[in-house]
């Protein structure tokens, strides 16, 4: 392989092609069904499939297919078969689906979710990094390879629209075209983060999730705060309290032992290696306000919170008016969305009864309180890694980004990954991607750094070119 006429390829690519597809596709708000559940009539995800699909196919890859594919009521699936010279299959993944808007986009400055700007080496807009830019950068890969006559096996590029939502359209599809996709012996996902734009990044596991709503009902209508405070319990005030079996105020801890699991010494050790390279880089990535701190003042204890143990975030309310609108009622109700991550290693759907029995159970002075949770997705934890793959990370790193690769755990939840971990247990997996520092994933000011996508995408096609022959 002639490294620098690969990386001129893949750059030219990016600079000519991928990046002005992006600003497209960022314009179109293709929210993922858990948030726009209206997706199909609005049109924006089939909108989205077709720009990727008319952008793949007028690249015309040599021996390949390129098919929508469609089940009724579900969010389509875009898959890319290229023949390959040698034994074996490997799976490439991103989605299309993308997070909602949320607010505080630097609108002084131009920026938007829906509006792409490039400024300092960085695309902003929603879904651009998360995970957008996946279809392009795999088939500029593919290019890559193909313009140096380089062998590979098997390439299946899985690309789908439910990610966001936990995926759960995928499995469908996934037995449904069983015998397209094959049995991947290295998986290559590019939906993951990366602790600096410095170096090759691979994520060797992910929390699994389990989302859902907390309410609690105290009366039928709402009533004057002076005349039955003191009588009537705050619905807001029982709600912190079965809250408070779940998780620790004071300090974040999950109570129940059931919801840990035990942290491989491995996991540790590449940990304490991150938390090294990162530096204060491990907390000062977020945009702290004011006085606020970390939780924690050892940088490995971060990296294992982030990635290992249980944490909870309150994601939405219902019930309580805006602070303009509210007046001196005593609510009827309240009602929380609850985002518990869960370690890679425990069952989600075992979780959900755990949560839900402990916060259900002896409702203080007889108040309704249930928990609806939402469909569940288990973490994953990668299995031990081949020599060959090591060697190739570690050599693709050092060519294109001048530095030796890293990896830990991420915080977040990429069902796709625990499928095929259950489905294809003899497979190798390379997880990773341009999510770093003030990239913003799911909130304001999403950004995709383009030079690290450009070598990151060079790095995947060093890696198929080293695949076992």
């Amino acid at each position: 392989m002639d490294t620098t006429r690969l990386k001129q390829l893949v750059q030219s690519i990016w600079d000519n092609d991928i990046v002005p597809t992006l600003h497209e596709y960022i314009r179109i708000p293709n929210q993922s069904p858990d948030f726009d559940p209206n997706w199909e009539a609005h049109g924006y995800m089939e909108e989205a499939v077709q720009l990727a699909y008319n952008w793949v196919a007028a690249r015309d890859i040599p021996n390949s297919r390129l098919d929508i594919l469609r089940i009724e009521g579900r969010t389509p699936l875009l898959l890319l078969e290229v023949e390959g010279s040698l034994p074996g299959t490997v799976l490439l993944y991103g989605h299309l689906d993308k997070q909602p808007p949320f607010e505080g986009w630097r609108s002084d400055e131009g920026l938007g979710p829906w509006t792409p700007v490039e400024r300092d080496g960085k695309l902003y807009g929603r879904g651009g990094a998360d995970d957008g830019y996946a279809v392009f950068a795999s088939v500029a890969a593919i290019e890559a390879l193909h313009d140096q006559n380089i062998a590979h096996p098997r390439l299946v590029v899985v690309i789908e629209c439910s990610e966001e939502s936990g995926s759960p359209d995928l499995p469908h599809y996934l037995n449904a075209h069983e015998e397209r996709v094959g049995r991947p012996d290295l998986v290559v996902c590019l939906d993951s983060g990366c602790g600096d734009y410095d170096r090759l990044w691979s994520t060797t596991s992910l929390r699994g999730i389990v989302t859902g709503s907390l309410t609690v009902n105290m009366l039928t209508e709402g009533v004057h705060s002076g005349d039955a405070s003191g009588v009537v319990a705050s619905s807001f005030r029982i709600a912190r309290h079965v809250l408070s079996r779940l998780e620790d105020p004071e300090t974040g801890r999950i109570v129940p032992d059931s919801l840990h699991a035990p942290i491989p010494e491995s996991r540790k050790q590449q940990a304490a290696q991150a938390a090294d390279v990162l530096s204060s880089a491990v907390f000062d990535k977020f945009p702290f306000a004011g006085n606020m701190r970390p939780m924690s003042d050892e940088r490995a204890e971060l990296v294992l919170n982030r990635t290992w143990r249980p944490a909870l975030s309150i994601t939405g309310q219902d019930g309580m008016p805006l602070l303009e609108n509210s007046g001196n009622v005593l609510r009827p109700s309240t009602s929380l969305k609850l985002s518990l991550r869960v370690p890679p290693t425990l069952s989600a759907e075992g979780a959900i009864g755990i949560v839900k029995e402990l916060l259900e159970a002896n409702p203080p002075y007889g108040a309704t309180v249930t928990f609806t949770p939402d469909h569940p997705g288990d973490g994953w934890e990668a299995p031990e890694i081949a020599p060959w793959l090591a060697s190739s990370v570690a050599e693709a790193s050092q060519t294109f980004f001048g530095n030796a690769p890293c990896a830990m755990g991420e915080g977040g939840s990429i069902p796709f990954m625990g499928m095929l971990g259950a489905k294809f247990p003899q497979a190798q997996f390379l997880i990773t991607g341009v999510l770093g520092p003030h990239s913003n994933a799911h909130g304001p000011n999403e950004f995709l750094h383009l030079d690290c996508a450009s070598k990151l995408t060079a790095c995947v096609a060093k890696v198929i070119a080293d695949f076992p022959r």
